[in-house]
C-alpha cells in the first residue's frame, strides 16, 4: 500500500516542485488515513487546503481506494 501511495505522490509531486515546494508521506494509520507533510513552498501557500482535497488526496484515493482520508500534519495547512 505504501509503494501505491508513493507512486500517487510521484505523478503530482513535478507539479509541487514545478511552484517551490514538495509532499512527503508521514504515516499510514491503521483505519487508513495517510498522513503527508507538505514541504516548501506549499507550506505556506493560500492554495496549499486546495492542493491537498483536489490534488494529493484524489490522486491517492484513485490510486488507493481504501484509503478514508488524507490529512496534513503541517499546522498552516490544518486550519
Amino acid at each position: 500500500m505504501r509503494k501505491k501511495i508513493e507512486e500517487a505522490l510521484n505523478t503530482i509531486r513535478p507539479y509541487l516542485v514545478a511552484d517551490g515546494g514538495n509532499v512527503e508521506l508521514i504515516e499510514i494509520t491503521d483505519d487508513l488515513i495517510v498522513r503527508v507533510e507538505l514541504k516548501g513552498s506549499c507550506q505556506s501557500c493560500s492554495m496549499s487546503t486546495m492542493t491537498m482535497k483536489a490534488g494529493i488526496e484524489e490522486t491517492i484515493k484513485r490510486a488507493v481506494p481504501e484509503i478514508k482520508a488524507v490529512e496534513a500534519v503541517n499546522p498552516a495547512v490544518l486550519k
